[in-house]
């Protein structure tokens, strides 16, 4: 693959560590989406209602501001996008990020981290995001996948 763009969230670590790995296996540029106010231990109580993200996705109008809107996605065609799931779908910033640039025409690949779901319908929930896009699900990169595997995948795309 040429021009590909590995773009995260990550709000504990787990994303990062997936997302550095699968940008080594591709030969990928890597880009973190960052949010302007970090969440904390007490945000990502999904125990507490009142938490940050229990707010955040109870709300499906909620986008969390973007600490920077400096993605290179204009010079790629292909961004494998990542972030951890929440409450079965894809953080409320990932919509932030895809409303913040143009991606018509791009194709766009989901990965995840998650602690019990899949990506289910994540695709269709963020495709209202990025019009003009390709976007559709890809993998769960849970644990401590191999660059050998990782590679295979992208290969795959």
């Amino acid at each position: 693959m040429s021009n590909v763009l590995v773009a995260y969230f990550s709000a504990s670590g787990t994303t990062a560590r997936a997302a550095q790995s699968l940008a080594k296996a591709a030969g990928a540029d890597l880009y973190e989406i960052k949010p302007a106010v970090p969440y904390t231990a007490a945000d990502l109580d999904w125990n507490n209602k009142q938490s940050r993200s229990s707010v955040e996705m109870n709300d499906k109008n909620s986008r969390p501001a973007l600490a920077d809107r400096d993605a290179p996605v204009a010079g790629h065609d292909v961004i494998l996008l990542g972030f951890p799931v929440w409450w079965y779908t894809a953080p409320t910033i990932i919509n932030t990020f895809l409303e913040a640039y143009d991606f018509t025409g791009k194709d766009i690949v989901l990965f995840a981290t998650s602690g019990g779901s899949g990506l289910g319908q994540t695709a269709a929930d963020l495709s209202h995001s990025c019009p003009g896009a390709h976007i559709r699900n890809g993998k769960l990169l849970n644990g401590n996948p191999s660059e050998a595997s990782l590679r295979q995948w992208v290969a795959s795309l």
